[in-house]
């Protein structure tokens, strides 16, 4: 089981600088996807080899006469799921009002908890440290996380009980059923294992309140992550609804593809389309699965699915299947959907008919030039998979604009079969500049 680590703490105590220290780079969304939550607070972190999944939380802060209700919930969930909590205060300001609000929050879910005494730069923040005592926690450590002092302690201790993770081979397709609270993820899983009625075992998954259950399906083995218990404990989780796309994120992680569920009687909302952009975002393939369609008698399959292309403009390779989990109604149709998408996110193509593919699609629209200059693309190869990476080699990677690397990826779905995953494409200069 992977460890959870939360980072909670007042505003502007260093939170987002530690969060991007220990995983290695500033953590960004992909801006030009529609529907992309911008505010990630989730990722996964190695350190000596020990993984965990680090998740940032908003500054708690009181000041205002009422609480803010949605920061605070958010940092309950992120403390109910971590198995250590890193509570940061500003080493330079001392102990605050808000620091207790979050101290008081912090006993009451009786977690492991280590206190960062950040931005310990001078001897006056030094002689703050005491201070800090007060909390009534067992573990205080000073660290300065731009300058770097304390942060291997630190991490030391925070991962001191952690197992180092060895890589284990798994060739089976894993896919999860993902989506907001009551669109029928739990009938979904059910009838899928019910439909092919042999189910391996059920296996402990590596997300907290989740099972993973392995099916066979034509004599061939798939892991099926469920994500429906994201609604289990408390009314925390069902407040607000955006938050069910936190305890997602880890099953999305450990995907090879994703199924996003729509309601049908309910008609496509805007956290469908973030769900599925964070799949995207993590290169997941990607179907969406349309449930309750036995309960709509207003519209057509064709009239629905115009909808599903305008609503979901970023992922329109992504296949729409329309089915009722609790009927079993067309659930026959889901799996070859499955397979085929578990089939393209590893596709690999030839470079000679890649080259000859780009070629031709460059002959029959020629970038326009800008400043006197236009882009030339001389060599094309794959350099990955799950999903599909490729790489152009071109005179100047900054004359490539959007929407002439959209037309590319057009053509390549035009001519290769690539329906369901998302793919990279990737430009460098001859000249080997990144």
């Amino acid at each position: 089981m992977i460890p959870t680590v939360a980072l909670v703490g007042r505003p502007n105590v260093g939170k987002s600088t530690l969060f991007n220290k220990i995983v290695g780079k500033k953590v960004s969304i992909i801006e030009d996807l529609p529907g992309v939550t911008r505010d990630r607070i989730y990722q996964e972190a190695t350190y000596n080899n020990k993984r965990f999944y680090l998740i940032d939380t908003g500054g708690i802060d009181a000041s205002k006469m009422k609480f803010n209700d949605e920061i605070k919930m958010q940092a309950e969930i992120a403390i109910k799921e971590a198995d250590v909590v890193v509570f940061i205060v500003d080493g330079k300001e001392g102990l605050t009002a808000n620091d207790l609000l979050v101290r008081d929050l912090l006993r009451k879910s009786k977690k492991e908890v280590i206190v960062a005494i950040n931005k310990i730069d001078n001897k006056e923040a030094k002689n703050n440290i005491y201070d800090f005592y007060e909390l009534g926690f067992q573990t205080y450590i000073p660290i300065s996380s731009i300058h770097n002092t304390g942060f291997i302690e630190l991490m030391d201790e925070v991962t001191k009980n952690f197992e180092e993770t060895e890589e284990k081979s798994d060739d089976r397709l894993k896919f999860s059923i993902i989506g907001r609270p009551n669109v029928g993820k739990s009938s979904l899983m059910n009838a899928l294992l019910n439909e092919e009625r042999v189910v391996v075992s059920d296996i402990a998954g590596t997300t907290r309140d989740s099972i993973d259950s392995v099916l066979k399906y034509h004599n061939k083995e798939y892991v099926l992550i469920d994500t429906a218990g994201m609604r289990k404990k408390g009314k925390v989780f069902e407040a607000v609804e955006k938050y069910s796309l936190f305890r997602s994120l880890k099953a999305i992680d450990r995907s090879d593809i994703c199924l996003v569920v729509i309601n049908a009687e309910e008609g496509i909302k805007e956290h469908d389309k973030h769900i599925a952009g964070y799949a995207i975002e993590r290169g997941k393939g990607l179907i969406f699965v349309v449930n309750k369609w036995d309960t709509v008698k207003d519209k057509t399959i064709p009239e629905f699915e115009k909808e599903m292309k305008a609503e979901f403009q970023f992922a329109t390779y992504a296949p729409i299947v329309y089915l009722s989990a609790l009927t079993k109604k067309r659930i026959h149709t889901l799996m070859p959907e499955i397979i085929k998408v578990g089939e393209n996110i590893k596709r690999e193509i030839p470079t000679s008919i890649l080259n000859n593919v780009i070629l031709d699609a460059y002959q029959l629209n020629i970038p326009p030039s800008y400043k006197g200059k236009r882009l030339k693309i001389y060599f094309s190869s794959q350099t990955g998979i799950k999903p599909p990476k490729f790489t152009l080699r071109v005179n100047n990677k900054g004359l490539v604009h959007f929407s002439y690397e959209r037309y590319l990826e057009n053509k390549l779905r035009e001519n290769f079969e690539l329906e369901g995953t998302p793919i990279i494409l990737q430009f460098k200069n001859r000249n080997g500049e990144e």
